[in-house]
C-alpha cells in the first residue's frame, strides 16, 4: 500500500508538470490543481489513498492545513505516512497558488461522504459530548474555535485523524497550536473502539 501511495505521489508530480503554472519545483512550472488525482475531481475523496473529501470544507479550515503542510508543521512525523506524503504535495505551493486553490474548491458542490463505519452510536454521544464545546453540537464546526466541521466527511479520514492525535503522531508541532489543542483532547477516548463510536455517532449528525 506504501509504494502504491508513493508511486501515485510521484504520478501526481509528473502528471502535473505538464499543466500551466503557480509553482514550481526545481524550475519545472507545474499547476496547483494537481489536487484532483488524489482527492477526486469532484473532491470527495478518496479512501484507498486517505485522501480525505474537500468539497464542503471550510476555506479557512483548508488554507491553514495547507499552510502548516507546506511549511513543515504537519506532515513530519515518520507514523503519520499520508501526512508524510501530503506534505511535499504542498510544499511547492505559494501564498498565491493556495489561495486559487481554496477558491477553486470552494467552487465545488458539497457531498456528504457516505458512512463506512458500524460503532456504538449511544456510547459515541456520550464520548461527543466534549466535542460540542468546539465542533458544535451537530459537528457543524465554528471557525472562532478553529474547529472544522466533522459532519459529512469521510468517516474512514477522522478515524485515522483521531488515532493519529491520540497517538501524537498530529498536533506534535508547537507551532500548531490548534492540532496540540486537538492531540489533548483525543486523550479522553480510551481506546480504538471510542474513536469508531464517536465518529459513528458524528455519521448521524447534519443529514
Amino acid at each position: 500500500m506504501k509504494q502504491l501511495k508513493t508511486m501515485l505521489a510521484m504520478v501526481v508530480l509528473a502528471a502535473a508538470a505538464g499543466h500551466g503554472a503557480h509553482a514550481a519545483v526545481e524550475n519545472v512550472e507545474m499547476d496547483d490543481r494537481f489536487c484532483m488525482t488524489c482527492h477526486g475531481v469532484d473532491g470527495i475523496g478518496n479512501e484507498g489513498i486517505q485522501a480525505p473529501r474537500l468539497a464542503g470544507m471550510e476555506p479557512w479550515y483548508l488554507k491553514r492545513q495547507l499552510e502548516i503542510f507546506r511549511d513543515g508543521i504537519r506532515g513530519k512525523h515518520p507514523q503519520d505516512l499520508e501526512g508524510m506524503e501530503m506534505q511535499p504535495m504542498a510544499a511547492i505551493l505559494t501564498d498565491e497558488s493556495i489561495t486559487d486553490i481554496v477558491d477553486w474548491v470552494g467552487s465545488w458542490e458539497y457531498q456528504a461522504a457516505e458512512p463506512t463505519l458500524t460503532g456504538d452510536v449511544i456510547k459515541g454521544r456520550n464520548f461527543y459530548q466534549t466535542c460540542i464545546s468546539c465542533h458544535g453540537d451537530q459537528a457543524q464546526g465554528n471557525q472562532a474555535m478553529n474547529a472544522p466541521a466533522l459532519q459529512g466527511q469521510n468517516d474512514w479520514y477522522l478515524v485515522t485523524q483521531l488515532k493519529n492525535f491520540k497517538a501524537g503522531y498530529r498536533g506534535a508541532d508547537p507551532e500548531d497550536r490548534y492540532g496540540m489543542q486537538m492531540r489533548a483532547m483525543s486523550g479522553m477516548l480510551p481506546d480504538d473502539q471510542a474513536i469508531i463510536d464517536v465518529v459513528s455517532y458524528i455519521n448521524t449528525l447534519g443529514r
